[in-house]
């Protein structure tokens, strides 16, 4: 019972360390390049972090991490993109 309600307090409140993961996910792939070698991914992770801010001021709180936690992985993915293909 204690573990149940461990888990649920951790998704009732807002997701505020995956906003960060995510920020500076996607602040990293920038730095990488991922503009120029990533940009479509780049634009996935921006587009999911603008929808888990949304949801943030829905107080969503499951969407939110959600959102985040996708834009985290897609910017990460661009970063390696980038980072594939370097800049000259």
């Amino acid at each position: 019972m204690a573990a149940f309600v461990l888990a649920l307090s951790a998704c009732a409140g807002a997701p505020v360390q995956e906003m960060s993961d995510a920020r500076q996910a996607i602040a990293a792939a920038r730095a990488a390049g991922a503009a120029e070698h990533a940009s479509v991914e780049l634009n996935v992770a921006t587009d999911a972090l603008s929808r888990a801010e949304e949801a943030l001021q829905r107080r969503d709180y499951g969407t939110a991490r959600k959102q985040a936690e996708e834009a985290r992985s897609h910017a990460i993915e661009a970063q390696k993109m980038a980072s594939e293909n370097p800049r000259p």
